[in-house]
């Protein structure tokens, strides 16, 4: 008797079962545009904070989204990467620099526009980690930077290299 995909999938880890049920191939982060990083960098980072503040406890979805708002907007992306620049391999520099970088067609909305392309920088970067399977790194990134909000990171607007 066949088992059904629940089981056949119980122990499988997340990417395997992506890859087996949806018919994914691996990626190569450096074939995407540094655009379309930060459109995936965009949605794994969102679903990291939704994840870390539903796992606060139950609350109504509007107190749920006010948190997550308020971590997944530029001017908060932008703080971090102000935190995480020092700690960037050159790889991850570079990937983060394209993405500041690039010239998108959408405007900033309600954000500065320096903090708009920090945050597109950033975007990219998890995309990029994202993509390339380093998990760990992506979430040791994040983590560090959500702390640097907390502990109140400089607000300095130098731009940087």
């Amino acid at each position: 008797m066949e088992k059904s995909i629940e089981e056949k999938d119980s122990g499988a880890r997340f990417e395997e079962c992506m890859e087996r049920v949806l018919g994914l191939r691996q990626a190569d982060a450096r074939e995407y545009s540094p655009l379309t990083l930060a459109y995936i960098g965009d949605s794994i980072y969102d679903l990291v904070i939704k994840t870390l503040v539903i796992n606060q406890g139950n609350r109504p979805v509007n107190a749920l989204h006010r948190m997550t708002s308020s971590l997944v907007q530029a001017s908060a992306q932008s703080r971090m990467m102000r935190t995480l620049q020092e700690m960037l391999t050159e790889e991850e520099h570079a990937v983060y620099k394209r993405g500041r970088n690039a010239k998108s067609v959408s405007p900033a909305r309600n954000q500065s526009v320096t903090d708009y392309r920090r945050a597109t920088g950033f975007e990219a970067l998890m995309g990029y980690l994202y993509l390339e399977r380093q998990w760990e790194r992506m979430l040791f990134l994040i983590k560090t930077g959500l702390a640097s909000l907390e502990e109140g990171a400089p607000e300095k607007e130098e731009e940087e290299e």
